[in-house]
């Protein structure tokens, strides 16, 4: 698919992002092709050029995540991605300079990329070559000069931020003039403590399909437009919807929709709207678990277990079971306190019998605990490796 690929030099520090602005820019502009950023073997930033049959204004070609399977090479328009950008600095009052924290080849980090190259300011680059730490994100943030700056993080980033706070982290993260936070559900017990550091975060909803986020904190961006369909699905319309996949055409998917003139995306996620127009996200559309005849949700099931002060964040998924047909079972990140002097196994097993006497039916019959999530490199929860390790765990029984 790549018919030509210009890697950048092999990374020792931040990456060197300016071949991929050149690219966008061009792409931008209608100069150049449509543009796809990956990773080399060797950690460099490698952006390759990619054909988009039918598509004459491709900008960026951006793989899903790949959370529940094959990722999707999705294709953003140069009016997709200018819809979305503008909508993001009409809802942050503002557009400023970006401070880029996420893997650049998915859509959150290519947003920073094309948000910059509308605003006309210099995006700078955390230094990810050990990993996302408070003490890297600190000394990029401090490289900021413009008095407006935003990011984009993930939970488990701010969460680490803010399990280790230093006086310079708590003070780089307030002076952020938004903290866009996806990726994944925020816990409430992670934005009440945001909050209470003085952190200015936004959730968004979206998805490579969207252009990223194109909801936040509930509400709609401008030119945006959400319903739920009959079967409880959560649609997203408007100009910041992607042109579709390069693999297969909308009347195979059936993801992609025109209607009275808008174009919409089929999403994955359950939700519900309020009379305010508020966007609830109830959990994935394949996330009912039926155990013994009785339809579980396992978004609701998590959003229980977190709720204990041992549990930092859930994943529940049902696994085979010659007993039930299915079993709920979860996947539990320890608090340092729920993991400080028990062993691993034990804290599984007092927990398992503290949510049995809580929550009867919905108790999960196996629990895993462990330091952390499994993650995707782009921050989202590894659905398929922690659903195949409860599974072993559980074992059919």
């Amino acid at each position: 698919m790549n018919s030509e690929a210009t890697p950048a030099p092999a990374p020792t520090g931040p990456l060197n992002i300016e071949p991929a602005l050149k690219a966008l820019a061009a792409a931008l502009h209608g100069e150049g092709p449509a543009v796809e950023l990956s990773l080399g073997p060797d950690g460099s930033l490698v952006v390759g050029h990619v054909e988009t049959p039918g598509c004459d204004d491709a900008v960026a070609v951006v793989r899903t995540s790949g959370s529940t399977g094959t990722p999707k090479a999705t294709v953003l328009t140069v009016e997709s991605l200018a819809a979305s950008s503008m909508a993001t600095a009409l809802r942050l009052k503002g557009e400023g300079q970006w401070l880029l924290a996420l893997p650049v080849q998915f859509v959150a980090g290519i947003q920073v990329l094309v948000r910059s190259l509308f605003a006309g300011t210099r995006p700078w680059v955390m230094d990810m070559s050990g990993g996302f730490t408070p003490e890297a994100f600190t000394a990029a943030a401090l490289e900021l000069t413009d008095k407006i700056r935003f990011t984009s993080l993930v939970p488990t980033q701010l969460q680490r931020l803010l399990d280790h706070p230093s006086p310079d982290t708590l003070a780089v993260l307030r002076r952020f003039n938004a903290i866009l936070l996806g990726g994944a559900p925020a816990p409430p017990a992670l934005l009440a403590a945001a909050r209470d550091a003085g952190a200015r975060v936004i959730t968004t909803y979206g998805s490579a399909e969207t252009s990223g986020g194109c909801v936040y904190d509930g509400y709609p961006l401008e030119g945006v437009s959400v319903r739920v369909a009959e079967d409880g699905r959560i649609l997203l319309g408007g100009d910041t919807v992607a042109a579709g996949y390069i693999e297969a055409p909308d009347e195979e998917t059936g993801t992609f929709f025109e209607e009275d003139g808008v174009r919409w995306y089929r999403t994955s996620d359950l939700g519900s709207i309020d009379d305010d127009g508020r966007l609830t996200v109830l959990g994935r559309a394949d996330d009912v678990i039926i155990t013994g005849g009785v339809k579980v949700s396992a978004g609701h099931v998590q959003e229980q277990l977190e709720q204990s002060d041992a549990v930092a964040a859930a994943f529940v998924a049902g696994v085979p079971s010659a007993e039930w047909g299915q079993a709920v079972a979860a996947y539990v990140a320890l608090t340092p306190e729920g993991a400080s002097g028990q062993e691993a196994g034990d804290a599984a097993v007092v927990l398992q019998q503290l949510w049995q006497q809580q929550l009867g039916v919905l108790a999960p019959k196996t629990v895993l605990t462990a330091p952390a999530l499994r993650m995707l490199p782009n921050g989202k929860p590894d659905r398929l490796a922690m659903t195949a390790e409860l599974s072993a765990l559980h074992g059919g029984k």
